[in-house]
């Protein structure tokens, strides 16, 4: 995995923006930005963000294209799966914990939701048990 999670407030939102825009020049982000920002502040981010590598650029006449290097799903499963593995990697009760807060947060917001989890555990189980067999 990368570092793909260690962004901050305005990298995030120039991501968003990419990922709702696609291809866009510092000028078109600047355009898009919530806040005013100088424009070296949005092209030294840009740049940080293609360093970073979740950023493709290309020459076109005097300015650079932006596009991201991977889709804000991907970039969302890599946060979660971070996050996870440092709860998980922490010594008892921190694993405990962050269980139920997953179920207590699921079991709010969608009862349908909280049935997916019963349902992916117990196909990991499966799996698990299958993989233990061979």
């Amino acid at each position: 995995m990368n570092h793909h999670f260690e962004l901050g407030p305005l990298e995030k939102a120039v991501m968003d923006i990419l990922w709702e825009r696609g291809d866009s020049s510092v000028h078109q982000v600047c355009g898009e930005i919530d806040r005013p920002l100088a424009y070296t502040t949005v092209m030294t981010t840009l740049d940080r963000l293609y360093k970073k590598g979740l950023l493709s650029r290309r020459k076109i006449d005097r300015a650079f294209l932006y596009a991201p290097q991977i889709s804000r799903n991907t970039w969302e499963r890599e946060v979660a799966a971070h996050l996870i593995q440092s709860y998980i990697q922490r010594p008892e009760p921190a694993g405990e914990l962050l269980i139920s807060c997953l179920v207590e947060a699921v079991g709010q917001h969608d009862q349908g939701l909280l049935d997916e989890l019963e349902k992916k555990i117990r196909l990991k189980r499966e799996e698990l048990d299958h993989k233990a067999r061979l």
